[in-house]
């Protein structure tokens, strides 16, 4: 039986405007840094539907039926004005169900949820993302600053396992980890299992953490899926697939 799964999230589009003496033009550009992740995933036990950060706006459910039609939902590089705002109430002025509260009552009575990092994960680029105090935070085993959390590290930064024998690091704890560029900044929650972090002499950051809310799991990644802070040694590593799916397995485990 396959684990049914809805990723959220990472793709944006770029509008450049080319300057060529006294002309310019402009261009318009789609990008998804989803690809490494569905890769990995495919042919496994783990079905993702794939929606884009433009579709949620509309797409992602507004009812817990919809919900309920996922095991896990994995939310990335997607700030919460995208679930707050869709356009019947920014352009119409209309009520709706708030889906941030939907998401944390999926949770509570079953749901499984992981946020990963990005520019607009937790508080994300400037506070934008804005996840800070919200019913979604309140679900996962860390808690946002009310600031900018990026922490850029240029020059590459080593996981640190900090529980080897947990599940979700089968396979993975004799490995050489590739380095990543960067994290979001969080404060894990009191009982939440801190499984990998950065090193001490950067930040010690937390990078992978598990915790539980009401009758769900909750994980928080605090790096990329893809480029830019994953390299591309990373997601090319053959541990990347199997780290998936071992914390995939972990969340719908029971």
């Amino acid at each position: 039986m396959s684990t049914k799964i809805l990723l959220v999230g990472e793709s944006w589009t770029t509008s450049e405007t080319h300057y060529k003496g006294f002309d310019q033009f402009g261009s318009v550009r789609f990008h998804t840094g989803a690809t490494p992740l569905l890769e990995a995933l495919k042919g496994s036990a783990f079905e993702v539907d794939y929606m884009t950060a433009h579709d949620a706006a509309e797409g992602f459910p507004f009812t817990m039926e919809g919900l309920r039609a996922y095991d896990i939902i994995i939310l990335s590089d997607i700030g919460s004005n995208t679930f707050l705002l869709p356009p019947a109430v920014w352009q119409r002025s209309q009520c709706v169900p708030n889906r941030l509260r939907l998401l944390k009552d999926w949770v509570a009575e079953g749901g499984n949820l992981i946020m990963m990092g990005g520019y607009f994960s937790f508080q994300g680029i400037d506070g934008r993302a804005r996840w800070r105090r919200t019913p979604v935070e309140d679900t996962l085993p860390v808690t946002c600053f009310p600031w900018d959390d990026r922490v850029e590290i240029p020059e590459g930064a080593v996981a640190e396992i900090t529980a080897p024998d947990h599940p979700v690091m089968e396979g993975l704890t004799g490995m050489d980890w590739p380095p990543i560029l960067g994290v979001n900044e969080v404060e894990p929650r009191d009982g939440a299992e801190v499984i990998a972090r950065l090193p001490a002499d950067q930040g010690g950051h937390p990078l992978l953490v598990l915790g539980r809310h009401g009758k769900g799991r909750t994980a928080a990644w605090t790096s990329d899926i893809g480029p830019h802070w994953l390299s591309p040694d990373f997601c090319a590593w053959e541990g990347y697939g199997r780290l998936w799916k071992n914390v995939l397995g972990w969340l719908v485990a029971r």
